[in-house]
């Protein structure tokens, strides 16, 4: 008799990843093994009632999108989570106490390069505290010269909120005039002010979803349908390293399981600017060819910790990654020990195993599903929401062929492919083919989905 788990989808006005994410599992089927049991895994949607505290969940993992704004679903997920030993992506506790300047904090206190970053008292009293607010700026808030700590920063920086909340009020700042301009505008928000990095040589977003993670040229600067570009090796092998490794620190830290994580990189430097993303980017119609990964990786993940009753931990434990902090290690060898430490907590060797041995129908289900009419219909129902309406169609076809070009690289060549490809490669030298003495060499075959 099988087990029966439920992954719930806690969503808002995004329609195409839940409906990716479920075509998916409908394809792959719900029987599930784990360590000699049979599992039923079903995915669905959850609504928002009022609850009892004591009311029971019938939900095992929970893939949050709503508790970042959404108070009620934030409060249920809490209430799950602490009695119904529920497990969600991402944990609540933390999102809501570690914001942006305390992921800052935790990544100086773990050795991580960020830029400078100062946080300034904000302009105008918060609200309903007017009168109080008054009373002790007049009495303890000491004067401060703005322009004197921008200068300090130097320019360009850039203002932004201490809690984050996706390039809310983000002001990009190149002189003393416009940092008292978008100081007076910020109002009652608490502020960040943080050294920017000009000239930077690229702009790289990794997503992480447990201990799966990949590396994306980003640039910013473009509109959203366009700022993931397609290259693979962008980054060396160092600097991939880097930052898969930073991002799965951020995430084991902070008990985070579904997070983004921006590096810019100059002159080889890397350089964390944000890293506490509750609710990180995973639209189509943004990562294009890198959709499937992403889905994948989530679903993988979440059936994973449903059939393995992965438990939710509330509470940080940072102790351990501070002895390592403080160590006298060298950076590298800090960066070593860290992911010692977060592999054993996403249990990557586990997953991974598992992954592979039950779930390895996943990739080739992907790869129907992108060539479906189903997946059309998703993507068609997607251009549509975000397209005004004489676009939707190029962009439809503009997906369309990214996603094809994505199943190409996924398909094993043809015979046609192979035998061209022996054809234009040159033989080898006689000194070389003398020199090797029987070894065998050749070309390795391109990893499906790869990572920079």
């Amino acid at each position: 008799m099988s087990i029966s788990k439920t992954i719930g989808l806690l969503v808002g006005d995004e329609t195409d990843w839940p409906s990716t994410l479920e075509a998916l599992m409908r394809r792959m089927g719900p029987e599930v093994k784990y360590k000699g049991e049979t599992y039923d895994v079903n995915i669905r949607r959850m609504r928002i009632n009022p609850f009892s505290l004591r009311q029971p969940s019938r939900t095992d993992v929970i893939i949050d999108r709503l508790a970042y704004w959404h108070y009620a679903p934030r409060e249920w997920l809490k209430k799950v989570a602490l009695i119904n030993k529920t497990y969600i992506l991402n944990n609540p506790f933390t999102f809501q106490a570690m914001e942006k300047h305390s992921a800052y904090c935790a990544a100086i206190r773990l050795g991580l390069n960020i830029p400078d970053t100062w946080l300034i008292p904000q302009k105008k009293a918060p609200e309903g505290y007017q009168e109080k607010y008054e009373r002790t700026a007049e009495r303890y808030h000491n004067l401060f010269d703005l322009g004197k700590i921008g200068e300090e920063i130097g320019y360009p920086l850039f203002m932004k909120p201490f809690d984050g909340g996706g390039w809310r009020e983000v002001t990009q700042i190149h002189d003393k005039e416009g940092l008292y301009k978008a100081y007076d505008a910020s109002g009652q928000s608490l502020m960040h002010l943080q050294a920017g990095v000009a000239d930077y040589d690229v702009f790289c977003r990794s997503l992480a979803i447990g201990p799966q993670v990949i590396n994306l040229k980003f640039r910013p600067d473009l509109p959203q349908h366009a700022r993931y570009e397609i290259s693979h090796d962008f980054l060396n092998e160092a600097e991939g390293r880097e930052v898969r490794i930073t991002n799965k620190l951020i995430n084991a830290f902070f008990r985070w399981d579904f997070n983004s994580c921006e590096t810019i990189h100059k002159d080889g430097q890397i350089y964390p600017i944000d890293f506490a993303n509750a609710c990180p980017d995973i639209a189509v119609h943004s990562l294009h060819y890198y959709y499937p990964w992403a889905i994948k990786a989530l679903l993988s993940w979440s059936i994973f910790c449903a059939v393995s009753e992965r438990p939710m931990k509330i509470s940080l434990d940072p102790q351990p990654y501070f002895d390592i902090a403080d160590s006298d290690r060298s950076f590298q060898e800090k960066l070593t020990a860290y992911e010692v430490l977060v592999d054993e907590h996403f249990q990557r060797g586990e997953f991974e195993a598992f992954r592979a041995n039950e779930l390895g129908h996943m990739d080739e289900a992907m790869i129907e599903l992108v060539q479906s009419a189903e997946f059309e219909e998703i993507l068609s129902t997607t251009m549509a929401e975000v397209f005004p309406p004489g676009e939707q169609q190029a962009f439809f076809n503009h997906y369309r062929g990214l996603l094809s070009h994505w199943v190409e690289t996924q398909l094993p060549p043809t015979e046609e492919e192979t035998a061209a490809e022996a054809a234009s490669a040159p033989a080898p030298a006689a000194s070389v083919k003398a020199a090797g003495k029987g070894k065998k060499s050749g070309a390795k075959k391109a990893p499906k989905d790869r990572k920079a």
